[in-house]
């Protein structure tokens, strides 16, 4: 089985729970073990989860947990990909069809929520959903009823929903590329998964684990790594997360030819130094940009004429922004309506620095 994550090893005995889950993860981590009190929280209901978080971090690993230690874990657990459904298809595969619905439908065929009747059905980038079958979607999840394709007959099922998606679907949303009432209904438990670059010290016992599962596949014995092979990994930012490192791992362990694990140490350092470059450069130039924006505002940050608006950005996201970039508040000014607003001020940009910002009403 392809795996991101495998176990959870807490740091404390405290956070051993008394059975051991059938789908675990790895971390050491507040974040991931955050993670798992949320899927113990609400795997014993029946509540809709929104699982986001990046690609390669364990969302299909998690949406199974939540299976695994629900009352239906005696149930089918089905998956599907919205994003691998092609557009034509996308409604039979996930509500089935009657005979004659399209040319090619021989006979009657159960879509995903059926056969998923009595368990859990994770549907994974569910930001991926066509926009014409998101209130059918939305009316399964309201009154557990739907009909199939050149159907009239109501099928009824009781069915568990798990829905996972990389991209920001509050996002979507204000960019009417997913529906609100559908988002707000799955959004009713949301669980977050941090990337590795934010859990660095999960990295050694990923790697170990890793080198326990990966290596008697390939039949090598392979079970040591250098100190700093591991310190080169640790600097590396995963943009694929748990899944690159895993292949990294992999590819190293069938080039290793004894015990200690053979990495490139000088191509991942490389790497590393690139990506860091990469990083602070793209950092920059989305400072750069954000403060230019302000300055054509004169420092407006709300309303339609405001720098969100420019950038096409929710006001909440462009302070989030501001504040990671240093672009933070610092003072109160008048707005021009005479209230008392929040000021930001800008931060090592020559003659642009202690220029103050105003910040209109939301």
């Amino acid at each position: 089985m392809h795996a991101d994550l495998k176990d959870v090893i807490p740091i404390s005995s405290s956070a051993v729970p008394r059975k051991a889950p059938s789908s675990t993860l790895i971390s050491s981590n507040p974040g991931l073990r955050s993670v798992w009190r949320a899927v113990q929280m609400v795997a014993g209901t029946h509540s809709s989860v929104l699982i986001q978080g990046e690609t390669g971090t364990g969302k299909e690993l998690v949406a199974r947990a939540v299976h695994d230690e629900s009352p239906r874990k005696h149930g089918p657990y089905v998956k599907l990909n919205c994003a691998a459904l092609p557009a034509g298809l996308a409604e039979s595969e996930l509500f089935g069809h009657e005979r004659g619905a399209f040319t090619g439908a021989v006979g009657r065929t159960d879509g995903r929520f059926q056969q998923a009747h009595g368990g859990t059905l994770f549907l994974d980038e569910i930001g991926e959903l066509p926009l014409e079958l998101q209130p059918k979607l939305l009316r399964i999840l309201q009154e557990q009823e739907y009909e199939r394709l050149g159907g009239s007959r109501t099928v009824r099922v009781d069915v568990r929903l798990i829905a996972a998606s990389n991209e920001d679907l509050q996002q979507m949303v204000l960019q009417r590329r997913f529906r609100a009432d559908l988002f707000y209904r799955l959004n009713v438990f949301p669980i977050y998964i941090p990337p590795l670059r934010h859990r660095r010290e999960d990295i050694p016992l990923l790697v170990r684990h890793f080198l326990r599962t990966l290596a008697p596949r390939v039949n090598k014995e392979v079970t040591e790594i250098a100190d700093e092979a591991l310190e080169v990994l640790k600097r590396w930012e995963w943009p694929g997360n748990v899944r690159e490192l895993q292949n990294v791992i992999e590819r190293a362990v069938i080039q290793s030819s004894g015990q200690r694990l053979e990495i490139p140490i000088d191509e991942l350092m490389a790497r590393a130094c690139s990506n860091a470059s990469m990083t602070q450069t793209l950092a920059e130039a989305e400072r750069s940009i954000i403060l230019d924006v302000l300055e054509q505002t004169d420092g407006v940050i709300s309303g339609p004429n405001g720098a969100a608006s420019r950038l096409g950005l929710p006001r909440t996201t462009l302070v989030s922004r501001m504040q990671r970039l240093g672009i933070v508040q610092r003072r109160t000014v008048l707005s021009d309506r005479g209230a008392a607003q929040p000021a930001v001020q800008g931060a090592e940009r020559g003659d642009r620095d202690g220029v103050a910002i105003r910040a209109t009403p939301s």
